[in-house]
């Protein structure tokens, strides 16, 4: 039966450093969170933030600007915010209004204040290994990853779903430390090779968004899941591998909800403390 690997303990003992962290600074870190419109979803997030941030010792300012706000008024105000020095961090809130492009957006923040980490310059940094800025989830899986102790060199890690915000800059962080690395996506699934590769992987992370995407039985024995899906069905939450068949499985396996979730929110802060370090 494989040994859960939960996110909260982790984030608490990051959270301790963070404190460290803040105590060292000129001043409070501040993160400035753009809202465009208002979404329930997106306003449970930020309330999640917000409430990290004040136990952290971080100031929240959130700006909601009006749902029709045009992309040129949007990058305008960013433009402003990356000029306001008393600001070390800037996120855009998720979803946005059909007339902004958030990949287009996302650009016009200054690198220096891109604590999701997905300014084009923090993503080519990773290839370098030179960024301390990265995505907050493929940051999460990495943290999990490193609480189990296993050595990733030449460790055969396969990751389903190529997405920039988890798959892409995860499978650069994975290959600097020298895992072998495949990335299994649509076109893997179509050709019907998906469960080949699977059963492979010492080391599966999935994350795509699709329930039961994963079988129980294509996981590989000892091996480490990481499931960063979020699904709902019915009445529950949950990931997109069988959980009850992986479980019998797997040495380590993230509980869904409670694996990689509860580190998001402790990344974003480390990142913006990471920011204010820099520009300090």
């Amino acid at each position: 039966m494989a040994k859960l690997l939960e996110g909260k303990p982790i984030a608490e003992k990051i959270k301790a450093e963070i404190k460290l962290q803040i105590a060292s600074l000129k001043s409070k870190p501040v993160l400035a969170s753009v809202m465009v419109g208002e979404n329930a979803g997106a306003m449970s997030y930020v309330r999640s933030q917000q409430k990290a941030a004040e136990n952290l010792g971080i100031e929240y300012r959130l700006e909601i600007l009006p749902s029709e706000t045009c992309q040129e008024t949007l990058i305008e105000f960013i433009k402003k915010l990356n000029l306001d020095k008393s600001v070390n961090g800037i996120i855009i809130q998720m979803p946005l209004p059909a007339q902004i492009d958030y990949k287009k957006i996302s650009q016009f923040i200054t690198p220096e204040k891109d604590i999701e980490g997905m300014h084009p310059a923090n993503i080519g940094k990773i290839l370098f290994g030179q960024t301390k800025l990265v995505p907050c989830t493929a940051a999460s899986v990495m943290e999990l990853l490193n609480s189990t102790g296993v050595d990733l060199y030449g460790r055969e890690v396969v990751i389903v779903g190529h997405s920039e915000i988890v798959g892409k800059p995860l499978a650069l962080l994975l290959l600097e430390k020298f895992a072998t690395v495949t990335i299994c996506h649509i076109g893997t699934s179509k050709a019907g090779k998906l469960e080949e590769h699977v059963k492979k992987a010492e080391i599966l992370i999935v994350a795509v968004g699709k329930s039961g995407l994963i079988k129980g039985d294509w996981v590989k024995q000892g091996s480490i899941v990481i499931d960063v899906g979020i699904n709902r069905v019915a009445d529950k939450i949950v990931g997109d591998v069988e959980f009850e068949g992986a479980e019998k499985r797997a040495a380590y396996i993230t509980p869904v909800p409670g694996g990689a979730g509860p580190l998001t929110v402790t990344m974003l802060m480390r990142n913006l403390v990471r920011a204010a370090k820099l520009q300090q």
